[in-house]
């Protein structure tokens, strides 16, 4: 089992050859990695302790995206626009990413005053 030496001085957690992340050692005596293949020797990992957790976000901390707005929150800035229902001169607007990245952004509008919502394909 040759080993091959590599100019790069990096620190154990990183592939010298590549730099990627390298997997945690198992039984083998060497640790490679799973871009380039290159081998490491497990004794370079002496020492170390490798940790891991997980943590899930409790469900009534995160907001969902179909939840529907406060009575009183309007989403986005306001801009001078007329709604088309009222005829009011104020708009709240956002905008997303609804169809393919090559095409342009759909920009929604909530009037201030009645709520009514309109979209527009920019």
């Amino acid at each position: 089992m040759d080993i091959s030496t590599t100019c790069f001085s990096s620190v154990s957690d990183f592939c010298s050859d590549c730099g990627s992340v390298l997997p945690p050692p198992g039984i083998q005596d060497t640790v490679t990695c799973l871009r380039c293949s290159h081998r490491t020797h497990v004794t370079e990992f002496l020492g170390k302790c490798v940790q891991t957790s997980v943590v899930f976000n409790k469900l009534d901390t995160i907001k969902l995206s179909n939840e529907t707005e406060e009575a009183g929150e309007l989403k986005g800035p306001l801009i001078d626009r007329r709604c088309s229902r009222c005829g009011f001169e104020r708009m709240a607007y956002h905008t997303r990413q609804m169809r393919s990245a090559d095409e342009g952004q759909t920009v929604f509008y909530t009037c201030v005053n009645c709520r009514f919502q309109e979209k527009e394909d920019s």
